[in-house]
């Protein structure tokens, strides 16, 4: 029964989640345009909003990227540069460092957005349930950080990249497989990053896609004719 279950949410509801985020995002920005935003309350109360906006965007940007490398990259690439031990030191240290950056973004934003009549009254659940999901999310992954000082060889960080790298190839059964091994507070902060591809089609999440795709779209625009001769 174990195993069915780890099989079942490390193995294959990644790939639900994932379904769930595309197919969900392509019909909200089909039928729901006017949604599509941040939906900044920078105008109703200016104070402490960039500080905690800068933090946590700063921070979560970082987080994400030395995830995507950590997770992504295969061995025998990181291997002719970077031990695994080394490996795991630094991304103790940098993912410690800028998460905490992140949290304390956070949580001046979640303050703010609680405490504030003015801006709790403009807030949709949704808005508050992002903020503390993703908090959950910031504290389990600074947790992992504690309980990798346990075993500094790097091991669960090659069974979390060896999940990963075989979701990507399409192996749900070897991804179950590498991650069956780790530690409960790994496996709560990968189930729950899972869990915000779900979300992110039906909350403000979405605005990220519009900070990725925008910059290439003005790249690539055509010119604007602003007066004709």
């Amino acid at each position: 029964m174990m195993n069915l279950s780890n099989a079942l949410l490390f193995g294959y509801y990644p790939y639900i989640a994932l379904v769930i985020c595309i197919v969900g995002t392509w019909a909200r920005f089909d039928r729901e345009q006017y949604t599509w935003k941040a939906s900044s309350s920078q105008m109703l109360r200016n104070k402490n909003m960039r500080l905690g906006s800068n933090l946590f965007h700063i921070g979560v940007i970082f987080v994400l990227c030395g995830h995507f490398v950590g997770l992504l990259t295969p061995h025998a690439i990181y291997h002719h540069f970077i031990t695994t031990e080394n490996k795991q030191l630094l991304a103790m240290v940098s993912g410690g460092f800028f998460g905490l950056i992140c949290l304390a973004g956070l949580l001046i934003l979640l303050h703010r957005r609680l405490t504030d009549d003015r801006v709790n009254a403009n807030s949709n659940p949704s808005d508050v349930l992002v903020l503390l999901v993703l908090l959950a999310q910031l504290l389990l992954g600074l947790s992992t950080i504690l309980a990798s000082t346990q075993h500094m060889d790097g091991s669960v960080m090659v069974m979390l990249g060896n999940w990963a790298q075989n979701l990507v190839i399409l192996n749900p059964t070897a991804a179950a497989e590498a991650i069956q091994p780790v530690g409960l507070v790994y496996k709560l902060h990968v189930f729950l990053g899972v869990n915000l591809f779900v979300l992110f089609p039906f909350t403000r999440l979405v605005h990220i896609a519009s900070g990725v795709s925008a910059p290439l779209k003005y790249l690539t625009r055509s010119y604007q004719i602003v007066r004709q001769k």
